[in-house]
């Protein structure tokens, strides 16, 4: 631990500490650092977009002094308006920067602005991603980064093996089309044509399209099999993935998703789209099994893998409880203290 601990601000969408809302990487690692003695900043968790842009510009503007190292969470689209003044204060200021890449659209939004994303990024000192996907992202604009993994609390998440799984399946993410959740209806309506007492639980905060997730079940017939408790409390989340035998992730945009190496924590054997960062965080045939985007009946063919072979199903659930450890707090600790370290010995530019 250095010996003169950096005053630290986090820069982002804190919006988790409002109830009903999913915790972010800002919200985690500033309450780890927090408890082991750093003076912590966290900034903002208004809801409101402009009411935030505001909090975080105003905080870095009057709390400056206090800030040695400012981190900007960065996620493009609308939020790099945010990112734009923030990292722009940042530098005003002569504060370190950190920039935590975690879009998952990142380098799609970043292809299309180009000089936009250059101006903004040249003002970092150091970048951090959770996987390779999004540290490749940076590399045509001249920049490097460090990988560093979402942190999860390996004490929440009780670990079973699954050898011999039930047809018992899991979805927990958000009811927006990005996470496509009609996907999870289609394949648990094609499974229970082999496997009659399938069932799944789809869980998430409602972005718009949870009515038609239901609708969907009843016209496909598999609503008596589906479960809908909404968004999960930690408590329930508990509850509902020690439950479970397979997890599924649907998704048509992602990055490192804290939800799948959660799924991991538990033993739960992952199959999932092979879209953005997540062929860097699972390996197929040891830590998960991949399919395309909207390819019902391969994810259909990779359950059935699971039910029907114990040998694989007990590999990826091992070997998946052995990934989400490299996310413990212990494990990612040393990584951002050195960075710290680094930074607090080299001069601002």
């Amino acid at each position: 631990m250095p010996k003169h601990l950096p005053r630290i601000c986090f820069a982002g969408p804190m919006i988790g500490r409002n109830p009903g809302r999913v915790t972010t990487q800002g919200e985690i690692l500033s309450d780890h650092f927090r408890n082991i003695g750093y003076q912590v900043i966290c900034v903002s968790e208004h809801p409101n977009r402009y009411v935030r842009l505001f909090d975080i510009a105003w905080t870095i503007i009057r709390r400056r002094k206090e800030i040695d190292i400012l981190l900007i969470h960065i996620f493009g689209g609308p939020s790099f308006v945010v990112e734009d003044l923030a990292s722009f204060l940042g530098r005003l200021f002569g504060l370190r920067t950190i920039m935590l890449l975690q879009g998952g659209a990142l380098p799609d939004f970043f292809a299309r602005w180009p000089n936009w994303t250059r101006r903004v990024l040249k003002r970092a000192h150091y970048f951090t991603a959770p996987s390779t996907y999004l540290t490749k992202a940076i590399v045509p604009y001249g920049f490097q980064g460090h990988v560093y993994p979402n942190v999860i609390d390996l004490a929440n998440y009780p670990y079973r093996l699954r050898e011999k799984p039930e047809p018992k399946l899991f979805w927990m993410r958000t009811f927006h089309d990005i996470w496509n959740p009609l996907m999870a209806i289609r394949v648990l309506a094609k499974l229970r044509q082999h496997v009659p007492n399938a069932t799944l639980v789809i869980a998430g905060q409602d972005k718009g399209l949870e009515e038609e997730t239901k609708r969907l079940a009843q016209e496909l017939g598999v609503s008596d099999a589906v479960t809908f408790p909404g968004f999960l409390t930690l408590q329930r989340k508990i509850e509902f993935g020690t439950q479970a035998d397979i997890y599924i992730n649907t998704n048509r945009i992602d990055n490192m998703p804290v939800a799948v190496v959660e799924a991991c924590a538990f033993g739960l054997p992952v199959v999932s789209t092979d879209i953005g960062g997540l062929p860097n965080l699972l390996t197929e045939g040891e830590t998960g099994l991949f399919v395309k985007v909207d390819d019902d009946d391969a994810m259909v063919a990779a359950i059935l893998r699971l039910l029907n072979d114990d040998e694989l199903a007990g590999k990826l659930s091992a070997n998946g409880r052995k990934l989400a450890e490299q996310s413990s707090w212990e494990q990612v600790r040393t990584l951002w203290e050195s960075l710290f370290d680094e930074a607090m010995n080299r001069p601002v530019k």
